[in-house]
């Protein structure tokens, strides 16, 4: 049985941070406000899993309250949800991800995104989509003031 996976994540910019997506750091100006690395590519895409896996979410796994997750690498984050759909018997079909951010530019970090969410998960690069848009200036991801992120996937059970 296939079962669908839904995931949104959202943060906002601020000076004085790294700006991480999908587990690449990203030259800009600022960096996303958050209690870990707030990589919201990543966030999105463990909420997608966890939902078809019906495992709960990322904040009640990892909740923002919790010392041991202050600046926590999300791409570590991403290996414990792999390590517990394994031991659920679900075997990810597919990931596809999109950042919605006005700038940078992000087509030059696609691939190495794409390649990070294939080895951590373990499928083949060909099942792993990352594309990036902008909201033509609208929003406050059009206005530069956050980043966000959708992620759907699909999942079997073994």
């Amino acid at each position: 049985m296939n079962r669908v996976g839904f995931g949104y994540d959202v943060h906002r910019l601020v000076e004085g941070r790294k700006l991480i997506l999908g587990g690449v750091e990203i030259p800009h100006t600022h960096g996303l406000l958050g209690h870990s690395d707030a990589d919201v590519l990543t966030h999105a895409i463990m909420d997608s899993l966890l939902g078809a896996a019906a495992l709960g979410d990322i904040g009640e796994l990892f909740p923002d309250d919790d010392p041991k997750f202050k600046d926590a690498n999300s791409l570590e984050l991403l290996i414990f949800v792999a390590e517990l759909l394994r031991e659920n018997r679900f075997y990810i079909c597919n990931i596809d991800g999109t950042i919605v951010a006005q700038r940078p530019k992000l087509a030059p970090y696609r691939e190495q995104m794409r390649q990070n969410f294939s080895r951590i998960l373990n499928l083949p690069i060909n099942r792993v989509s990352v594309k990036a848009t902008t909201e033509e200036r609208l929003g406050f991801t059009g206005t530069g003031k956050g980043i966000a992120a959708y992620a759907v996937c699909c999942l079997e059970r073994n």
